[in-house]
């Protein structure tokens, strides 16, 4: 209605409208909408079929936002994902994923949680390793030293119900459990054992505590890693620990040399030593074999002897005999032999032998008549024969 309409100012030129006129005036719209007819008078409410029709009109409206209200129930739930439907404001159920309905608004809602989704919480930092919380880092070991350490959590959700429930901030609730947990376990540790050879193990064991947290407070969560990312000694205090650490990694290098050098030489000793035993073993062995030899020789020797001693002193003579003779390059010729000797240099023949040069010294040039003598003629006296034997 527009501020210059007549029926404004009917109490004055700056007063209201007359409300039961623009009531009317609305009515009388209303019915011509539906087929009536106004009334004869303007002072009247309208009379007879118009006011039917109008009655029929605010039926179908009613009727027709009734069913849209109705429809705005039906709602998607989807794949990986969890209705929790509220009836007047309590829990009436969980859907799993397709077409659902519950009671509209106000009356019912739902919401729909992602439950496979992977949520982070990280402890100690924030986005990156540089931004540090060292209200949440800094945390003391066994051994009374003070360690930064950095992790992160991840997480899914076992309980629909219980995550809406039970949790006002989920991601808080889980940094407080990661943080205790994570602070208990490096309380029992060494420094070393968290900074080094322990990574693994500290993780694994903060991950069963921190579920064994949430689960006692039934918030629904299911831990899915935790990954220690960065433990290192305050910056404060880090060049000192990084020349400790330079000194333990001298130790170790220099143990391991010693461990190889003794590797080196130890077997080669426990050889050489093991060869000597042996040796020895053996020289012993036959030490005792020659003497039973030998004893046992003497013996059957002396049997003999008892037997027939002239022979048998004859028979050990010409062993002994030919013992010597046999290292020794002297040529020994009887002399009481009758007839012209024919003297050959035979120790000088099997000392050539003996050096692998017999064949060469054979086809060589032929030796200085002073060292192979003719031959006696046949007439010669015996007496220049024994005067040959004797110069040589």
């Amino acid at each position: 209605m527009a501020p210059n309409d007549p029926q404004w100012g009917k109490r004055g030129n700056d007063g209201p409208p007359d409300l039961d006129e623009i009531l009317r005036k609305f009515n009388q719209k209303l019915s011509g909408l539906f087929g009536g007819k106004g009334g004869g008078s303007n002072d009247g409410p309208p009379r007879g079929p118009a006011s039917a029709m109008m009655g029929g009109g605010l039926a179908l409206g009613a009727g027709i936002v009734v069913a849209i209200w109705l429809a705005s129930g039906f709602y998607v739930v989807e794949q990986g994902s969890k209705g929790v439907e509220l009836t007047l404001g309590k829990y009436a159920g969980t859907t799993e994923a397709g077409l659902k309905w519950r009671w509209p608004y106000p009356i019912g809602d739902v919401k729909v949680i992602n439950v496979e989704q992977v949520r982070a919480v990280e402890v100690g930092h924030r986005n990156n390793q540089k931004q540090k919380v060292t209200q949440e880092s800094l945390m003391l070991t066994e051994d009374q030293n003070i360690v930064d350490v950095q992790f992160a959590v991840q997480y899914t959700l076992a309980s629909a119900e219980d995550y809406l429930f039970n949790n006002v901030e989920p991601d808080v609730a889980v940094r407080q459990a990661a943080e205790t947990a994570m602070r208990e376990i490096v309380g029992k540790s060494k420094m070393d054992f968290v900074l080094y050879e322990g990574r693994g193990q500290i993780a694994a064991n903060a991950k069963t505590m921190m579920q064994r947290i949430l689960d006692r407070y039934k918030t629904g969560i299911l831990i899915s890693s935790v990954t220690l990312q960065n433990a290192q000694p305050p910056e404060q205090v880090q060049d000192s620990f990084n020349d400790a650490e330079r000194a333990r990694q001298d130790q170790v290098r220099l143990r391991n040399e010693g461990e190889a050098y003794a590797n080196d030489v130890l077997p080669k000793a426990r050889g050489l030593a093991a060869r000597l035993i042996e040796e020895a073993s053996g020289h012993k062995e036959r030490v005792i074999a020659n003497a039973e030899g030998d004893a046992a020789r003497f013996r059957q020797v002396l049997v003999e002897y008892e037997k027939a001693p002239q022979v048998t002193r004859e028979r050990m003579y010409l062993d002994m005999m030919q013992q010597v003779m046999t290292s020794t390059s002297k040529v020994l010729v009887d002399q009481k032999g009758a007839g012209n000797l024919l003297y050959l240099p035979l120790d000088k023949l099997m000392q050539l032998g003996a050096a692998g040069g017999s064949a060469d010294a054979l086809s060589g040039p032929a030796k200085p008549a002073e060292s192979v003598p003719a031959a006696t003629p046949p007439d010669a006296s015996r007496a220049q024969q024994l005067r040959n034997r004797d110069s040589r």
